[in-house]
């Protein structure tokens, strides 16, 4: 089987962030073997993808658990159909997974997806959220995934150094972290870190854009922005609101092809 590593959301190797992506072929595997690949590739997430009469079925795992939903590995496998032509130039891949179909279309220089807006709703922070950050946000939200938090600004969101062992402690997919952008050029920034889920920090969270969006289209008076996320990779994306329908799109880079043997 195929298996490739692709940097995504970003158009240079080694920013961005990596995923594996696994193209299965007929043979039946279970969650437990593609689990085990996952740990073995140790990334945030490898997706494996699979042919589905004319569309795809797409599942996700971090090296520890199975997730409903990733945005930066199915921009990833996207990337990975495109460039073995499984998906036509200026094509739309449809995929069924655990959070319904979704689409990832080409779309010039860029590859967009089409996720579902996830809103997070206002909430009493946990005692480990707010140790566990070492600081206090503006506001602190909640959806079915996970926590978000908004700094007072740019700085005090990269300054943010949290205690993972006590974040981890959260049952919770991940911690959002958000601002306003003071660099130019972005709108909003943020963090993601999913200790829970075996990720110290995700170099770039495209699911998470899908609560970041409806939480900053009032409040910045625009539905289209230009988000960063302020890992140590770094990562862009151009992120669109319509309706209950987040748009996130991104580039990605192939930094290498193998073939999985067992």
């Amino acid at each position: 089987m195929r298996i490739f590593q692709i940097d995504a959301f970003t158009d240079a190797a080694f920013k961005g962030n990596p995923a594996a992506v696994c193209l299965l072929d007929d043979r039946d595997v279970d969650a437990s073997w593609m689990q085990s690949v996952a740990a073995e590739m140790n990334l945030s997430e490898t997706a494996f993808v699979r042919r589905q009469d004319q569309n795809w079925s797409l599942r996700w795992f971090t090296p520890t658990v199975e997730v409903d939903l990733c945005g930066h590995a199915t921009l990833a496998t996207a990337h990975a159909l495109l460039e073995e032509g499984l998906l036509p130039p200026r094509g739309t891949a449809w995929f069924h997974t655990r959070s319904g179909v979704l689409a990832a279309a080409h779309d010039g220089e860029l590859i967009e997806l089409d996720f579902p807006a996830t809103v997070a709703q206002p909430c009493a922070p946990p005692d480990e959220l707010i140790e566990g950050l070492g600081t206090h946000p503006v506001c602190v939200l909640r959806n079915q995934f996970d926590y978000m938090v908004e700094m007072a600004s740019e700085e005090d969101l990269r300054s943010v150094t949290p205690d993972l062992e006590m974040l981890g402690r959260i049952p919770v997919r991940g911690i959002i972290v958000t601002s306003r952008a003071s660099t130019a050029g972005f709108d909003f920034i943020s963090r993601f870190f999913a200790p829970a889920c075996g990720i110290a920090e995700d170099p770039v969270c495209g699911s998470a854009h899908c609560t970041l969006a409806p939480y900053w289209a009032p409040r910045l008076g625009k539905t289209t922005f230009m988000a960063y996320q302020a890992s140590s990779r770094g990562g862009v994306l151009r992120v669109t609101l319509a309706g209950d329908r987040v748009r996130l799109g991104g580039r990605a880079v192939t930094v290498f092809r193998g073939e999985l043997r067992v």
